[in-house]
């Protein structure tokens, strides 16, 4: 077997070497997700039925012009970037407090609006962290495994990153960032007990902002008991299991849902899920739950390949990934089915919303792009596609 470079007008004889599990699922997921958003909100706005599938396309475009760009800047340039990086991120947070320029929208003040589009600040803040964290892991290892000192000074600007998202506020976001950064330290080789008291410290302040703020711990109670007050604050997760008790095994079939045109709140969004759960029932519920267990144990595995290359920011980068769609996913079902109390946070790669799916392609280029390089080496690796002939 040879390898040469593929030109313009050459046709090549086999596609690249990439992770097509991968790959594969990631896609099957995007074109899920489209299809479910277009039968939750076709109904929404009557004059204008296509306004959230035109948006989610362009979503989905932009997202593939992400792909590209990350899958063709070498890891090395990201791991050089990760602190700085990590700083934009909090100027970012920062610019969204600011009166006059920050979006309010729900409560929230989350978005930057830059013409047609709003940038949400937190969903870039998520891809930051992995680099600063992945970064910082390579950079002081012998401090993170040794020193306690080594393992709290990230998690000092974790807590400025997360206070800001807080205050707009954003609780899902939150937690995800949390669950991501103590998950990577963990497997970094932080020392267990400082890792268990770091657990229980953040456990405890998520329990604390529940427990001090009305509107959050309603919430609670309600997750716990939703037909207590079906009617307010259980709405939501009421709907939602009605959703998938009248999907059963098969659901009732794409498009005859009925609790998203009548009963459902933000189908589009926050409750995809339980859209899927009663159109195409448990096997579909479990279909989609399937392809995001693919997504993240090719994470993991292409973070395992890239650990016995050498390649130990590549193998943490990776690893983050894997977490912060595993968690993001577990916790957006988990909402859904009754497992967690309520809150806001889309299903990556399939929910409404144009940041995160953006956010979520460019993951996904990521990942092929570090998978990329292990495969290759260092001396086949440059900007451009390699291609193999027999």
């Amino acid at each position: 077997m040879s390898r040469t470079q593929a030109t313009i007008g050459e046709a090549p004889s086999m596609l690249p070497d990439i992770d097509y599990w991968l790959v594969s699922s990631a896609v099957a997921l995007l074109g899920l997700g489209l299809v479910m958003v277009a039968s939750a909100s076709l109904h929404r706005i009557s004059d204008l039925p296509f306004y959230y599938v035109n948006r989610h396309l362009i979503a989905i475009g932009l997202g593939m012009i992400g792909v590209l760009l990350v899958s063709r800047i070498p890891m090395e340039q990201w791991e050089q970037w990760s602190t700085a990086l990590y700083f934009v991120g909090l100027l970012m947070l920062l610019l969204v407090l600011v009166p006059g320029l920050g979006r309010e929208a729900n409560g929230a003040t989350r978005w930057i609006p830059i013409g047609p589009f709003n940038l949400q600040s937190s969903e870039f803040m998520k891809l930051f962290l992995v680099f600063y964290i992945a970064g910082y892991l390579v950079r002081r290892q012998l401090e993170v495994t040794h020193s306690l000192w080594g393992f709290v000074k990230p998690m000092l600007l974790l807590v400025v990153a997360c206070s800001l998202i807080m205050i707009q506020p954003d609780f899902g976001t939150t937690a995800v960032l949390l669950a991501t950064a103590m998950g990577m330290l963990f497997l970094g080789g932080v020392v267990l007990w400082q890792f268990m008291l770091l657990v229980g410290t953040a456990c405890a302040a998520l329990v604390g902002l529940v427990i001090f703020s009305p509107y959050r711990m309603q919430r609670v109670t309600a997750f716990l008991d939703p037909w207590a007050d079906v009617e307010n604050s259980g709405y939501q997760l009421a709907q939602a299991l009605i959703a998938f008790g009248r999907g059963e095994w098969f659901g009732v079939g794409l498009g005859n849902g009925i609790q998203k045109q009548f009963y459902l709140p933000e189908a589009h969004t926050d409750f995809l899920m339980a859209v899927i759960g009663e159109e195409f029932g448990l096997v579909g519920t479990l279909a989609v739950i399937l392809l995001f267990g693919l997504v993240v144990w090719r994470a993991f595995r292409i973070g395992v390949l890239a650990e016995r290359a050498g390649r130990r920011f590549e193998s943490y980068v990776a690893q983050g990934f894997g977490l912060w769609v595993g968690m993001q996913a577990f916790i957006n079902i988990g909402v859904n089915v009754g497992l967690l109390p309520t809150k806001g946070l889309t299903l990556p790669l399939m929910s409404y919303g144009g940041n995160s799916i953006i956010l979520a392609c460019m993951v996904i280029g990521l990942l092929v792009r570090i998978d990329y390089e292990v495969r290759r080496g260092d001396s086949e690796v440059s900007g451009e596609v390699q291609w193999t002939h027999a």
